[in-house]
């Protein structure tokens, strides 16, 4: 069997396994547990940006959630375990995940401060948000 043929069985194979388990390709990627923390993300932010409450937010949280604009255009980026030696001001607060953002709020120019990074708590009722690390950004294009 050729190299191409091989490699054309082998991600036809991956692809029929995620059909026939319900698997997400998140869940391949990242694993169940970075899969649901993309999906969380996403329906955080989708809430934001839509003016709604969320109830994925940890109930001793104190983080700046901005207004609905701030949220517009960005969308879950890399889940990852939590690494204190990098975050230190979320250290205190006992996050397990944290996850980047993608995009830009609609409109952004240099100086506007958007959300940036995303840290997630494991409680017993899932995963909820206990910060938010805001970023400036510095130039376009």
């Amino acid at each position: 069997m050729t190299l191409i043929r091989r490699a054309v069985c082998g991600l036809s194979v991956a692809a029929l396994s995620v059909m026939l388990t319900g698997c997400s390709i998140d869940a391949l990627i990242w694993g169940k547990a970075g899969a649901q923390v993309i999906q969380t993300t996403e329906k955080f932010v989708g809430d934001l940006a839509s003016g709604k409450a969320s109830d994925s937010v940890c109930t001793d949280s104190v983080s700046n959630l901005g207004v609905p604009s701030d949220w517009s255009g960005l969308s879950a980026g890399e889940p990852e375990k939590f690494f204190a030696d990098y975050w230190e001001e979320q250290a205190k607060l006992n996050p397990q995940w944290n996850i980047n953002l993608e995009g830009l709020p609609d409109g952004a120019v240099p100086g506007t401060r958007f959300p940036g990074d995303i840290f997630f708590r494991e409680t017993e009722g899932g995963l909820c948000i206990i910060d938010v690390a805001w970023s400036t950004l510095e130039s376009v294009g």
